[in-house]
């Protein structure tokens, strides 16, 4: 049974992985519209709550990169490399915070808040450091403006859509994936 829950898991990350892939097509690919919706970010979230934590990370961290390396976009250097950090922090700690906190639905919300709070001081920390090796500045206004004013619209969206579809792929029926 574990060994089914496991290929199942792993099936799942891959359509999360595809979806993360394939929803910034939908925001025709204008990164100022992009970075304000943040698509990505909402396959990547539920695969942490769904499938786990280390699902949840490698997914959140091969997507940025696996799009940079075959479409361009993000940007390798610094972009790319710092949206995997984020990813990987929001899917990891959607994993970890669901598990941890009690199954309640208000757990959902909390959950999801850390996670998005830890991605975006993942990325402020990546983008810091990456920046300052190559010889530029990224000041904390900076960040504020683009990891949290730029992206108020995708924020919105994610604290309504996850927890709505995480209640609803949380139902036992539709997919066994409790561990035991």
């Amino acid at each position: 049974m574990k060994n089914k829950q496991r290929v199942l898991k792993l099936v799942l990350s891959g359509l999360f992985l595809a979806l993360a892939y394939v929803l910034p097509f939908l925001t025709g690919q204008i990164r100022e519209i992009g970075n304000m919706l943040c698509p990505m970010h909402i396959p990547v979230l539920l695969c942490g709550f769904v499938c786990g934590w280390q699902y949840g990370a490698a997914v959140g961290f091969t997507v940025p990169l696996f799009r940079s390396f075959t479409l361009g976009m993000p940007a390798l250097f610094p972009n790319a490399l710092c949206m995997a950090l984020e990813l990987a922090a929001y899917g990891c700690v959607a994993g970890l915070t669901y598990r941890i906190l009690p199954k309640k639905k208000i757990y959902i919300y909390i959950s999801l808040i850390i996670s998005m709070i830890a991605g975006r001081i993942a990325f402020g920390v990546s983008m810091f450091a990456l920046i300052g090796i190559s010889g530029g500045k990224y000041t904390l206004s900076t960040f504020l403006a683009g990891a949290v004013v730029n992206a108020i619209p995708g924020i919105v969206l994610q604290i309504i859509l996850i927890p709505v579809l995480v209640m609803m792929l949380d139902n036992p029926k539709l997919l066994n994936l409790k561990e035991k």
